[in-house]
């Protein structure tokens, strides 16, 4: 069996075929070909200095998480029943606005 390409020219079934498989094939292997030059720069770090890196910034990340964490004494109570629970740093005190003096104008 022949097929009649747009162009006038006579070609099998199996020619067609294998046209196709080489197209894929060259297609495939140009991909393969891209993709190794990726691969070649990836420059993997010793798993012992990704770890001790991961810990660092975990110990960084919980330091600072414990220096958030507002600290309080042990809870007393009143003689009313009332529990009070007092902060060890109490927080700074205020600042207050100076005053600005009222102008005439």
């Amino acid at each position: 069996m022949s097929d009649y390409m747009d162009n006038g020219c006579v070609i099998s079934q199996q020619e067609e075929n294998a046209m196709k498989r080489i197209v894929m094939t060259s297609a495939i292997a140009l991909f393969m070909g891209l993709a190794q030059p990726a691969l070649a720069e990836d420059k993997e770090t010793p798993p012992g200095d990704m770890a001790l890196d991961g810990i660092s910034r975990l110990m960084e990340a919980l330091g600072a998480f414990i220096s958030s964490l507002p600290q309080y004494e042990a809870p007393v109570m009143n003689e009313n029943g009332d529990i009070i629970i007092r902060r060890k740093n109490p927080p700074p005190p205020e600042k207050k606005e100076p005053k600005l003096e009222e102008t005439a104008t």
